[in-house]
């Protein structure tokens, strides 16, 4: 069996991978070395401080490997590259790319028919519920033209 035929891909914009990565590894270094510089101010402040620190400078990795990933749309579904399905076409009810949708920047909401598990993939995107928020540190470019294909999609379905 032959893979499908990829519509539209959309990957991490290189600038804003590097950005985003660096300003949240900043925070979790400048977090950590303040916790030692604060003595006086108490263990649990200390503590505090150390532990958000740490969790800033995880979740900067893992920004960092999610975003090396890269989302491909075919007829049938939007997946990641590598074969894991986000959300087939049929499930999609309506594309939002509105200035006023709560969607990810540079990026679209699609609002699907079933409720699907909590997934987070930051940079790339989430979902909860119906909603799922694509873009974030990618191409505003690559979005656009990704959610007009969706788009085209559901019309050609109706």
């Amino acid at each position: 069996m032959s893979d499908p035929e990829i519509l539209a891909t959309l990957q991490a914009s290189t600038p804003r991978r590097w950005f985003a990565v660096g300003v949240l590894s900043m925070l979790g270094v400048l977090l950590v070395v303040l916790s030692f510089n604060t003595a006086q101010a108490g263990f649990l402040y200390q503590a505090f401080l150390m532990i958000i620190g740490a969790l800033a400078l995880l979740e900067a990795r893992r920004l960092w490997r999610a975003t090396e990933q890269a989302l491909e749309l075919t007829r049938d579904a939007l997946r990641i590259r590598g074969g894991e399905i986000i959300v087939t076409t049929d499930n999609i009810e309506a594309v939002d790319r509105g200035v006023f949708a709560f969607k990810p920047s540079n990026g679209f909401l699609l609002r699907t028919k079933e409720k699907g598990a909590r997934v987070w993939s930051p940079g790339m995107y989430w979902r909860f519920g119906r909603r799922i928020g694509v873009g974030g540190a990618t191409a505003a470019s690559q979005a656009k033209f990704m959610s007009e294909i969706i788009s085209a999609i559901l019309a050609e379905r109706e």
